[in-house]
């Protein structure tokens, strides 16, 4: 049964300046497994990741109700990707959590559907 679903839109433009603005955005952001990913990237390309992660991570506080704050932050969850590239969305839950990432030249977006555990 669905028990929640969210979805964030983000313009990547925005995030290129509050890397370049704040030094520690990154690491505010991202896990120290995003952040490996993240530095491997360069210009647009890690602009685009880091904007896909903060999409995603803002739908999936969407999806439990709380939003990021005081019961669930940044780094209480992390984005890993699988092998065949599929993104998934790694947090202290017992929710199937479904997660889809897009990007254009403009915007990155993320959906996040939550499933309450199998019985």
């Amino acid at each position: 049964m669905i028990v929640g679903v969210g979805i964030d839109i983000i313009e990547i433009e925005r995030i290129e300046k509050m890397i370049e603005g704040q030094p520690k955005f990154i690491e505010r952001i991202l896990t120290e497994n995003e952040r490996q990913v993240a530095y491997t990237l360069k210009g647009k390309r890690r602009s685009e990741f880091v904007a896909g992660r903060f999409a995603a991570k803002e739908a999936y506080s969407k999806a439990l109700g709380t939003g990021i704050g005081k019961e669930v932050s940044f780094l209480h969850i992390e984005i890993m990707n699988d092998e065949r590239g599929k993104p998934i969305l790694l947090a202290n839950t017992s929710h199937t959590i479904h997660l889809s990432i897009s990007h254009s030249r403009e915007f990155a977006v993320a959906q996040v559907v939550l499933e309450s555990p199998s019985s």
